[in-house]
């Protein structure tokens, strides 16, 4: 009896857990309805529904998983409540009109696989937070106002695939602990403000098909590591400060980097920004 006793309780526990984890998610998906002038949305939510019919969500046994809202006229600035999605998986507010700083809640959510935020307006530094969302695979913040020096902390972030920063204000240097990102296959820092000698570390990253430096200050030569980078299939290092001009490559049989130097000129490949 006291063994069926301890069941039912421990039932009615979570049971009463998961709802109040529920209605936690619907009252901070309200606060970025609110937030961001969900009214004026292009698709906007009625919030007498239920939650699964509302626009660019997906729910998992009644957990958020899922924010799909780009190209949906978000104007505003996210809110705390933001931090209270833990079960998010995939928040994408790609071109929207977003701005103010990222908050600092963002790092309770840890079950975070893409954080897609780029097209947007966010200003300040890009934060340390983003470090402790140890399962991020992609990470979009260009086209933004994001300003300061890429935190090192984020070479923490041992899953990525994609890393794209570029079109914003960044400045520094790229870290030489990039090197740990060893599943990284895109990595965008074009149009920045950044400078310093491109490390060789970045030779290192084996996975890499997309190198973006171009329009930048960067200084030095291209390192001759950069041969090793077989699966490199895009390449932009022009507009820089290097000793040398290289073409920019695209395809999926670049010619080796012994064969890019150009002695006057550069020639540049049209890439598709994504």
């Amino acid at each position: 009896m006291k063994t069926l006793k301890l069941i039912a309780i421990c039932f009615l526990v979570s049971a009463y857990s998961f709802a109040n984890d529920s209605s936690t998610d619907k009252d901070a998906l309200i606060a970025l309805y609110n937030a961001t002038s969900g009214a004026e949305w292009n698709s906007s939510w009625d919030l007498n529904a239920s939650v699964d019919k509302w626009y660019g969500i997906k729910l998992e046994n009644d957990r958020v998983v899922e924010i799909n809202l780009q190209f949906n006229n978000l104007n505003g600035e996210l809110p705390q409540e933001i931090g209270s999605l833990t079960g998010l998986k995939v928040l994408n507010l790609g071109f929207n009109k977003l701005k103010g700083t990222l908050p600092s809640s963002i790092k309770n959510l840890k079950a975070l696989t893409t954080l897609d935020l780029f097209m947007n307006r966010f200003e300040g530094n890009i934060p340390e937070e983003l470090s402790e969302l140890q399962k991020l695979e992609s990470l979009k913040l260009y086209s933004n106002r994001f300003s300061g020096e890429i935190p090192s902390s984020l070479m923490g972030l041992t899953n990525l695939k994609e890393l794209l920063l570029g079109s914003n204000f960044l400045t520094g240097q790229i870290p030489i602990e990039i090197y740990a990102l060893s599943k990284l296959q895109k990595l965008s820092l074009m149009d920045n403000k950044m400078d310093g000698e491109i490390p060789a570390e970045i030779a290192q990253l084996k996975d890499l098909e997309e190198l973006l430096l171009s329009t930048n200050q960067f200084t030095g030569d291209l390192p001759q590591e950069f041969m090793n980078l077989t699966k490199l299939n895009t390449m932009m290092v022009s507009d820089n400060n290097l000793n040398q001009e290289y073409i920019s490559v695209s395809g999926k049989n670049p010619p080796t980097l012994m064969h890019l130097e150009l002695q006057n000129a550069t020639a540049t490949m049209d890439i598709e920004k994504e």
